[in-house]
């Protein structure tokens, strides 16, 4: 066997012995330098061992029984020379093995239905895991289309044009800001930053220093849109765009790029 088995199954079937000489001895060469497919192998073990405990057991009938133990006596009258290999094979030999192959291909079709309904529940499991990751994506877009739309639409939300100033890089960038939702919504394009730096936006408010309110996707210039949240109450005098070094500053320290007053 080149490489790891072609089939998870393998293992499943080795572990019932359920495999040809070749193809045992092949997965055996195979697990013995191959840690990963050694697990998989004592994996399938345990899978199997497990069924042991699944299995009900099955009382053969009395008259069956009979039967093969006048039999056995029969055989032993017949040929003295094997009646002390018989009676030293009765608690376990030819019973059991009459019981072995009675029962074996029952236990292998439950130990296949067994391992399919396993393997078949872990598919499962990752496709509604799946589902759920899906699900719960659609949902917070769902609310960011409800926050944006909340804010939009609310009496109190003002609507800032912010410009650019001369000899910057060219832009334009709205704000909708909401003073008592805390709220605020920033959507524009402006040219790309110089290296290791971003475009920052600040609410400039009537008193107090400027606050930061987000960032510019500054590497590619693209349109830009996001929220953000502010303290509530704020007056704001003026909404700015400054070049700031990559990661954003606490206070702004670079030439405002775009401006836009509060009205």
């Amino acid at each position: 066997m080149n490489g790891h088995p072609i089939r998870d199954e393998d293992f499943d079937l080795y572990a019932l012995g359920a495999l040809e000489d070749d193809e045992k001895r092949a997965i055996e060469s195979h697990v013995a330098a191959c840690s990963p497919c050694a697990g998989k192998l004592a994996e399938a073990r345990g899978r199997v061992a497990l069924l042991a405990f699944a299995a009900p057991v099955v009382d053969p009938s009395p008259r069956v029984k009979q039967r093969l133990l006048e039999q056995i006596r029969s055989a032993s009258e017949d040929h003295p020379a094997e009646r002390a290999r018989g009676a030293s094979e009765r608690p376990g030999g030819f019973m059991g093995r009459w019981w072995t192959a009675a029962l074996v291909p029952a236990g292998v079709v439950l130990a296949l239905a067994a391992i399919f309904l396993w393997k078949e529940d872990a598919r499962l499991g990752k496709e509604l895991a799946a589902e759920r990751a899906y699900i719960e994506r659609m949902q917070k877009e769902l609310d960011g289309v409800r926050e944006v739309s909340a804010l939009v639409q609310d009496k109190d939300t003002m609507t800032i044009s912010l410009a650019p100033m001369p000899g910057m890089p060219q832009g334009t960038a709205h704000v909708f800001f909401n003073s008592q939702m805390g709220k605020l919504m920033c959507d524009g394009a402006i040219a790309p930053a110089p290296k290791n730096m971003t475009y920052q936006l600040w609410l400039v408010p009537k008193q107090g220093d400027p606050i930061s309110a987000g960032f510019f996707d500054a590497a590619t210039g693209e349109y830009s849109s996001w929220m953000a949240t502010v303290p509530k109450g704020v007056a704001p005098m003026a909404f700015a765009v400054t070049i700031e070094p990559a990661g954003g500053m606490p206070h702004p320290t670079g030439p405002k790029v775009l401006v836009g007053r509060a009205s």
